[in-house]
């Protein structure tokens, strides 16, 4: 079987990955970028059993995948799901002293990695999964700035 695509062209999947999500939030900071998707992606591994989980990340490119795994406690116990602006705050409290997303931030992560995944593959996973994440994961428009807005 030859090399998955994924793994040969990693680093051009998150460099297109940042750059789609920097357009959309006109945020130059890589790093912000990166924090603020790791915080959704603990969010959301708090929440669901790891088994669903895995399946989720098996349909993210290799870094988004790597991120979604990073440091995970699959021992912990899961969290209750919360509203969306509650996930938001969380995105937004990883490393609070050097985080600067800015609130609504979730959508346009949403949006940025829907736009790394096959959704029919994605969708696939998450009608697996119960309604809160596939609240979570639902299709977001194709608006520019979106976490800029007042």
């Amino acid at each position: 079987m030859p090399m998955p695509f994924t793994y040969r062209h990693a680093s051009e999947e998150w460099r297109r990955y940042l750059k789609n999500l920097r357009e959309r939030t006109l945020i130059d900071s890589d790093n912000v970028l990166y924090t603020a998707t790791e915080g959704l992606f603990r969010a959301f591994r708090a929440r669901v059993p790891p088994d669903q989980v895995l399946a989720f990340g098996d349909e993210l490119p290799a870094v988004l995948r790597a991120i979604l795994v990073w440091r995970w406690d699959i021992a912990a116990p899961l969290r209750p799901w919360c509203p969306r602006a509650g996930i938001d705050a969380e995105i937004r409290a990883l490393r609070p002293d050097h985080n600067f997303a800015p609130a609504g931030i979730i959508d346009d992560l949403v949006w940025a990695i829907r736009q790394e995944t096959r959704q029919i593959d994605l969708d696939r996973v998450l009608m697996r999964m119960g309604p809160e994440a596939q609240a979570l994961w639902a299709p977001v428009a194709d608006q520019t700035n979106s976490s800029t807005r007042s």
